[in-house]
């Protein structure tokens, strides 16, 4: 029987391999270059930090902010990522099955930003391939030319055989191969 919360369970490891890469970065880190637009790994660092708070916010009803700037001090975004992915995991957990599907979009944003900063860090992470496949999944279904915008760019052609991050960061705009 499959499990109506697996995308839960699924955005727990997301929230616990990328707490794991904010955690791992060193100071002399913080201006490199990331795949994320122009962003150094500080400020992708900061913008993750405050997903699950800002997820949690939208899940309440609450007007977010996605582009303000990110009130975490530097080297401080594991402990607030940490923090905050707790009370989302715990939101979902009390959410009826036909809801819990949600939290996939949510796995799809850490996964690419998880694997913006692995990429920028230039060390070797192991990342999970399901958080990789359902945010896949989850863009596949929305996610179109046309509705893009800014955060997107066009998708990079990638082999079907390719491996799972590879085909989600190529579907979000990103080249796995630069």
């Amino acid at each position: 029987m499959a499990n109506p919360h697996q995308a839960v369970v699924v955005l727990s490891r997301a929230i616990d391999q990328a707490g794991d890469v904010l955690a791992s970065i060193h100071p002399d880190e913080w201006d490199r270059p990331t795949p994320c637009g122009d962003w150094s790994v500080r400020q992708l660092a900061a913008h993750l930090a405050v997903a699950p708070e800002h997820f949690l916010q939208q899940a309440r009803g609450e007007e977010v902010d996605w582009v303000a700037e990110p009130e975490v001090a530097d080297g401080q975004w594991a402990g607030h990522f940490r923090n905050h992915g707790d009370d989302l995991l715990h939101h979902w957990h009390e959410q009826p099955d036909d809801q819990a599907a949600q939290a996939d979009w949510q796995s799809a944003e850490l996964g690419v930003h998880t694997w913006d900063l692995v990429r920028a860090l230039g060390r070797p992470q192991r990342l999970d391939d399901e958080v990789a496949e359902r945010g896949l999944a989850f863009m596949q279904q929305g996610l179109t030319p046309d509705n893009r915008g800014e955060v997107f760019g066009p998708a990079v052609d990638v082999p079907d055989d390719a491996p799972a991050y590879d085909r989600l960061v190529a579907f979000a705009g990103r080249d796995p191969r630069a």
